[in-house]
């Protein structure tokens, strides 16, 4: 671990070093880049610094406790206890930075919710829960947007996505995806009897813009003879021009051009389209594959959490968490719920790198 740290370290330094070049100053997107990731090491390096001042300290009162002078050494043996419990909480944080980052932490996330089994009452709830996540979006100073909704007449949803933008929201909602199911009376029922029903959360990394990029060794080019209706010639030079995208075995053909450079030019931009298209459809099928695993059916057997009205009381089946404030955690205020999700699955992680 020291070692890992220690090359953190290093890399640390070797950015604020290029972050004191005024020739980066004017280079701006190069710029956030390195400013972005020296804010990415920056806790895990203070927090090491902080780690090695301690272990010295510990080094230099061991000295203390062979002084002759009694008082100096039962103050040197009281510092040491409180320095090697400070030593064992570094240690542990320092075990938990260094875990391996999910590389969409950084994302703003699209969330959507969608009314699962208890027709109207389920749209209700699915309204309120777009509430509750957007208050809390609010309160960190993130940005809702809606992106599409189907309301009912109730003042639920059917479904409503929205685009949530901020620092670290996907790291701290990606833990809410799967099924909420809601006990309670609703307003629709007249004998006051308790309905169960279910809501489904999918929380998605927002994608990046996708850039196509060609390596010239994927590509075969053929040029020949362009040819009109009939077999006639419409063209005496080899200006018409045939790209084999190779890796996926796209082929594009154009001879509109009596230019064999721009017939290439208007094959290449045809190829990028339907290269860029072919990575959307992965992406989107990658992005249905997560999705369908967060929400499975939409059954209320499925959940991840219990919101129990008439008890007042949420519970998060993953980590058998337990909250009797349930019209607080409504209103938005749920880092308790959050943090409680984080801690566990890094916990986890942690367990399953050592």
């Amino acid at each position: 671990m020291l070692d890992k740290l220690a090359e953190v370290e290093k890399r640390y330094v070797e950015l604020e070093r290029l972050m004191a070049d005024p020739r980066l100053l004017n280079q701006q997107r190069e710029y956030s880049k390195v400013a972005k990731e020296r804010s990415e090491l920056e806790e895990i390096v203070s927090c090491f610094r902080e780690w090695r001042k301690v272990e010295q300290e510990i080094a230099d009162n061991r000295e203390l406790l062979e002084e002759k002078d009694e008082a100096l050494r039962e103050m040197a043996k009281a510092e040491l206890a409180h320095l090697r419990q400070r030593k064992e909480e570094l240690e542990s944080k320092l075990k938990f930075l260094i875990l391996p980052k999910d590389p969409n932490d950084s994302k703003n996330v699209i969330l959507e919710i969608r009314a699962g089994t208890g027709g109207d009452e389920a749209a209700l709830f699915a309204g309120e829960l777009f509430r509750m996540y957007s208050r809390y979006a609010e309160g960190r100073g993130w940005r809702v947007e809606i992106m599409s909704s189907n309301p009912t007449g109730l003042g639920g949803f059917k479904e409503i996505i929205v685009s949530i933008e901020g620092q670290g929201a996907y790291s701290r909602l990606k833990f809410e995806g799967g099924v909420h199911r809601v006990q309670r009376v609703p307003v629709t029922e007249g004998s006051g009897r308790i309905h169960t029903s279910a809501v489904t959360v999918a929380v998605l990394p927002e994608a990046d813009e996708v850039e196509i990029a060609i390596d010239p060794k994927d590509l075969r080019v053929d040029v020949f003879r362009s040819s009109g209706p009939g077999g006639q010639s419409v063209n005496t030079t080899d200006s018409a021009v045939r790209i084999t995208h190779i890796p996926t075995g796209i082929v594009i053909s154009c001879q509109d051009e009596k230019s064999q450079h721009k017939n290439r030019a208007k094959g290449m931009k045809i190829l990028r389209a339907r290269l860029l298209e072919k990575k959307q459809e992965e992406l989107a099928s990658e992005i249905a594959a997560t999705r369908k695993s967060m929400v499975g059916s939409g059954d209320r057997s499925e959940r991840i959490r219990t919101y129990n009205f008439p008890q007042g009381r949420l519970t998060d089946h993953r980590i058998n968490l337990t909250i009797y404030q349930l019209d607080r955690l409504m209103e938005g205020q749920i880092d308790e719920v959050v943090e409680g999700l984080i801690t566990h699955y890094q916990a986890e992680a942690l367990k399953a790198t050592s």
